[in-house]
């Protein structure tokens, strides 16, 4: 890898073989120069998780001839690909760390949870610019191609501006065909939640265990959020922070006796 062009991080929580990564590695090739580091299973729902009490592996894969970039397979979870990927792979700090594209909404609530976000959170937390992308599709035949020009396009952005500190991009886009697709909206997270519920079972020794299931439900009625803008067809963009302090709380916290 030379450094006349960006050094582009590229990972994701859905696993290095998922649709949505091949398609953001694509992208990225014609923005720099790509190192890919993405888990070697599905890693959905890891939130924030590293390793502490297990071994990490990391192997390189062979790639196609007529691809440039470089990619590595690990146990790990998302956070730790990208920890892993700063600390021992790249020769240097990447300009930009991509995650996804991941199949199925990490808006709202939902970026919490998130595995694809949390890699470009831990990223961001090295003072990488960083964005996560995912597209309203569970399927792993999903449709990439409409969000391609979308992708690039913030992907240049943050290149060429960088990101506001403490801050990476959480990116929604719709499932739609590109015809239909009306563009990026800056937007705030909707105010959503879910009401789980664990379906009781029975496994064939008899040994009782629960499947989580739930409805998704967004009591947010405004036109500024990504829920309404993923509803309508817009991309919906989320800048987010990592600072988790309630800041609008400390002065009530200290009217406390404490």
């Amino acid at each position: 890898m030379t450094t006349e062009r960006p050094l582009i991080l590229v990972t994701n929580d859905d696993g290095i073989t998922a649709p949505g990564i091949r398609t953001l590695i694509e992208v990225m090739n014609t923005l720099g120069d790509v190192c890919v580091v993405a888990p070697d299973s599905p890693q959905s729902g890891m939130g924030h998780a590293i390793t502490i009490n297990d071994t990490l592996y990391c192997d390189a894969i062979k790639v196609q001839e007529n691809q440039p970039q470089r990619e590595y397979s690990c146990s790990g979870t998302p956070a730790d690909c990208v920890k892993l990927a700063v600390n021992e792979l790249l020769p240097r700090k990447p300009d930009l760390c991509v995650s996804g594209i991941n199949h199925g909404s990490n808006s709202s609530i939902n970026v919490i949870y998130s595995g694809t976000m949390s890699a470009a959170v831990e990223a961001g937390t090295q003072g990488i610019p960083s964005i996560g992308f995912s597209l309203l599709d569970y399927s792993l035949d999903a449709n990439f191609e409409p969000v391609k020009k979308y992708v690039k396009q913030v992907a240049e952005q943050c290149l060429k501006n960088g990101l506001p500190k403490g801050v990476v991009l959480n990116v929604n886009f719709p499932k739609a065909k590109e015809a239909e697709l009306k563009g990026l909206k800056i937007c705030r997270q909707a105010n959503a939640h879910w009401i789980e519920n664990f379906d009781k079972r029975t496994n064939p020794l008899g040994r009782e265990y629960y499947w989580l299931t739930g409805e998704f439900v967004n009591e947010d009625k405004g036109e500024d959020t990504d829920e309404w803008a993923l509803a309508n067809n817009y991309v919906s963009v989320v800048p987010v922070q990592f600072d988790l302090t309630a800041h609008h709380a400390i002065q009530e916290i200290n009217t406390w006796d404490l």
